[in-house]
């Protein structure tokens, strides 16, 4: 009797963009990948590695998956998605086929809450702002406005993943910790460290507020004006989430009105600014070009998580880290 010819492994596609292919899926990623199936790149796969693919890791750069992909797709099963937001990327069409979604969002958190935390520290010793007078006055300024750690109170607007990352690295500092966030459970604040508090009441007693919400139709432009004037004395406003929180000409405003205050943006809306743009060129704003995720060596943290996932799928367990539709309103 002859012996059945084996089946082909299953390729394993890969859709991360060029810029970001060979530091979020390395060598030691690929590896992980190989195990499981050649793996292909979606832009060269031929329509037999279209048609038997099961697994399909995406990234930064990765097309929309709409319907007319997917029919070339007929036998996938699951997106391991080697970054943070889907949004964008899946369509309503892959939850409609049954193509469960994963999310590494939670290794991309680690590294933006680590900046947050980093810049709650810069921001109550005041060292961005002396070292921007430092540079603009050629001088060492003095140490006005340094105001402590110790004490401080520290607003976070949404309590999400990264932001509660932020509060469990604060929560054993003299620090007191609030919250605002709709969606949260008071009970489960207290259970955090953390208070819950109205957005008003956050913005009127913060030393530093830390953006953390997402960006939907219901929070875009949530800190406007009218917001903004509320913040404390000295306060600072950091935001790494999304630039389409925060109204940019009404903070430009509300900065060169009141130098009391500072802000740290790692994000803005557009992205980047516009040359010449008023917060480019104030004093007491501190702009980063969205540095504050993974980037660099840490962006293989994210291909890992994603190998993480296909291993479980290969495993036949249930993903640890899945994304469904009715989660995306609340997600960043």
């Amino acid at each position: 009797m002859p012996t059945p010819t084996p089946a082909p492994p299953t390729p394993i596609l890969t859709a991360v963009g060029e810029e970001w292919a060979s530091s979020v899926l390395d060598a030691a990623v690929r590896d992980r990948l190989s195990a499981h199936g050649p793996v292909v790149g979606l832009a060269s796969a031929d329509d037999d590695a279209l048609a038997a693919a099961r697994v399909l890791v995406t990234g930064w750069g990765t097309p929309a998956l709409d319907a007319a992909l997917l029919d070339r797709l007929p036998r996938l099963e699951l997106v391991a998605h080697a970054a943070g937001s889907v949004w964008g990327m899946v369509t309503p069409e892959v939850w409609a086929r049954g193509v469960r979604v994963t999310s590494a969002a939670h290794a991309n958190a680690r590294a933006v809450a680590d900046f947050t935390v980093s810049m709650v520290h810069l921001a109550v010793k005041n060292v961005l702002r002396l070292g921007l007078t430092a540079a603009r006055e050629h001088a060492m300024p003095g140490r006005d406005g340094v105001r402590g750690l110790d004490g401080a109170v520290v607003g976070l607007v949404g309590f999400g993943l990264i932001a509660r990352l932020v509060a469990e690295a604060l929560r054993p500092l003299d620090v007191r910790l609030l919250v605002h966030d709709p969606y949260y459970d008071a009970d489960d604040a207290r259970r955090a460290g953390v208070e819950l508090v109205g957005l008003p009441d956050l913005l009127t007693s913060c030393d530093v507020v830390s953006v953390h919400a997402p960006l939907t139709d219901g929070t875009r432009g949530m800190l406007g004006a009218a917001e903004l004037g509320l913040l404390a004395p000295s306060a600072t406003l950091l935001n790494t989430a999304r630039g389409g929180l925060v109204d940019h000409d009404a903070l430009a405003r509300t900065l060169a009105d009141r130098p009391d205050l500072f802000a740290v943006l790692d994000v803005t809306d557009p992205e980047p600014l516009p040359d010449g743009h008023p917060l480019l060129t104030l004093g007491n704003a501190f702009l980063t070009p969205h540095v504050a995720g993974s980037l660099g060596t840490e962006e293989a943290r994210l291909g890992h998580a994603a190998a993480d996932e296909v291993d479980r799928w290969a495993a036949g367990e249930p993903p640890r880290h899945e994304v469904r539709p009715e989660q995306l309103p609340f997600t960043a």
